[in-house]
């Protein structure tokens, strides 16, 4: 298992979905070899998908868990655009894979189009327009009302919700805003009022949508809440379909309740049919909020800049399933990684009982470092011994899931090293820790083992024992390991205290074999006997 993904060969990325042009390019640039096919079935794209390491896609193709597990070698899906509703990133998490997104790409183009779609709205423009291409002149028919005034409600202050508000704003609306993520001091920034839903609701004379469809959101609005709305309101989505059940607001702009509606996202998509199509108060467009020459090259440059900066260098941008660590960060990362990699590694070899707590110090440099992705590795590290297909990814899923509580500390103090990570785990039969520190700069070392000092490089082949602070062990360990013409290429001892615990740490040339490390474990002085590999 790699810490950071690296490639001796050019990683593969294929094109699933049509993007700009400039993809490719910047995907050609940055040393990664991709492939377009686009509007592959199902089959196909299972069929496909198996050679490559990444997949790059918008909201047409389908990364299902049958898709996943058709890709042994797919390291991470980047995602051109906002929503993941197409992606399964639970089962993305469970097999180790990065979903990406861009977040910010077409966030402009989107509020702008809620913002033409409220006009749109009040002023009645595509009724009006069609009646006008149609020969009549039906002035009085369409009286609309002005914005200036109005009380717009945002349901969710985030990214896009704030250009929306700022917008607003700027049109002398009074801007209601709720979302529990907004802080006092953005609201006041933004010129918004921070509300309760029900507030929001009772107030608004529009209300616009801007957040992720989750099982807390899906149908918000809906028979009950719509109730709650003061007549003649006025509802714009262009988030998410199924935040608003579709059938319910047919029947509020029916009853009169609901003066009209703007949509450009519904639940189920492409919308041939749906309960809002047919009313003249229903404004609908096909999902165009992030269709700009500008946005769909913004979002094309930025996923294809986030996989390949990933796939390289193992930078991770706007990850929704493992921390972030960015361009600059990654090469200093990189060596902290190896170690805390290994600590975990050598911490599961050695773990013969379940898993209960794991807790990771951090002292000197490595402190003041992004230690989320450390923390990560590790957990990769110790669990990759105990279980198959562990990454770090999805190594705190499976810590979480198996009810091991993990813990992370930094710490300022002062040690006998600039820079240290210690990793300590307890199983149902023990508590043991390891620390490790670089030397060099860049060079991983292992100091510490089970509280005894002990300086060594971990190698491919290793033999670690405990072992009782008794004259003779030196002696029968070279002559057994000699006998079996197993070379030892150094040799690492600690303990405690004269005649009390000690470690041996040997590095060999080749893999032991079951049956001699039986016979180390028959040695007298010999508790524990290990075959490690690195």
């Amino acid at each position: 298992m790699s810490a950071i993904p690296m490639s001796n060969s050019a990683p593969r990325v294929l094109i699933a979905d049509a993007l700009s042009p400039r993809a490719m390019e910047i995907f050609r640039e940055r040393g990664v070899s991709a492939e377009e096919a686009v509007g592959l079935k199902p089959d196909a794209l299972m069929a496909k998908i198996k050679d490559f390491d990444g997949l790059a896609i918008r909201s047409a193709t389908k990364v299902t868990a049958q898709v996943l597990a058709a890709a042994p070698r797919l390291r991470v899906v980047g995602r051109a655009g906002i929503g993941v509703d197409n992606v399964d990133v639970p089962a993305a998490t469970q097999r180790g894979v990065v979903v990406m997104n861009t977040p910010f790409g077409n966030s402009i183009t989107t509020a702008e189009h809620t913002i033409a779609m409220m006009f749109a709205l009040a002023r009645q423009l595509p009724a009006a327009n069609a009646s006008t291409h149609a020969g009549k002149w039906e002035k009085s028919r369409f009286m609309g009302v002005e914005l200036y005034g109005k009380s717009l409600g945002v349901i969710g202050c985030g990214n896009i919700g704030a250009i929306v508000a700022e917008r607003a704003v700027g049109l002398h609306m009074r801007v209601l805003a709720y979302d529990p993520y907004l802080s006092d001091e953005r609201a006041v920034k933004l010129g918004v009022e921070k509300v309760t839903l029900d507030d929001l609701l009772a107030r608004a004379d529009f209300i616009t949508f801007h957040t992720p469809l989750t099982d807390g959101t899906r149908g918000l609005l809906n028979k009950e809440t719509l109730a709650k709305t003061k007549k003649g309101v006025r509802i714009i989505n262009c988030a998410r379909g199924g935040l608003v059940v579709e059938a319910d607001l047919r029947a509020a702009i029916e009853t009169g309740h609901v003066a009209g509606a703007a949509f450009d996202v519904f639940a189920e998509e492409p919308a041939r049919q749906n309960p809002l199509f047919g009313l003249e108060q229903v404004v609908c467009t096909p999902h165009l909020g992030a269709a700009t020459t500008e946005a769909q090259e913004n979002v094309a440059v930025q996923v294809a800049e986030q996989m390949a900066d990933f796939l390289i260098t193992g930078a991770v941008a706007n990850a929704l399933n493992m921390p972030s660590v960015t361009a600059e960060e990654a090469p200093r990362l990189k060596p902290y990684m190896k170690l805390a990699e290994q600590l975990g590694s050598f911490a599961g070899q050695i773990t013969e009982t379940g898993l209960k707590e794991v807790r990771i110090e951090y002292e000197g440099h490595v402190a003041a470092l992004n230690t989320k992705p450390l923390t990560a590795v590790a957990l990769a590290g110790l669990l990759t011994p105990l279980m198959d297909s562990v990454n770090m990814v999805n190594a705190p899923v499976i810590a979480r899931e198996r009810g091991i509580d993990v813990a992370e500390t930094r710490h300022d103090r002062a040690s006998d090293y600039q820079t240290l990570i210690r990793l300590t785990v307890t199983s149902d039969r023990r508590t043991r820790s390891l620390a490790g520190t670089l030397f060099g700069g860049d060079k991983p070392r292992l100091v510490e083992v089970e509280g005894i000092g002990i300086e060594a490089e971990l190698t491919p082949y290793m033999l670690y024992c405990r072992n009782a602070d008794k004259p003779g062990l030196i002696g029968s360990l070279g002559k057994l390991l000699g006998d079996n013409q197993v070379n030892i290429a150094t040799m690492h001892l600690g303990r405690d205290q004269p005649g009390g615990e000690a470690v041996a740490l040997l590095a060999v040339d080749q893999r032991l074999s079951g049956d001699l490390l039986d016979c180390v474990r028959d040695l007298p002085q010999i508790k524990q006997a290990k075959a490690l590999r690195f």
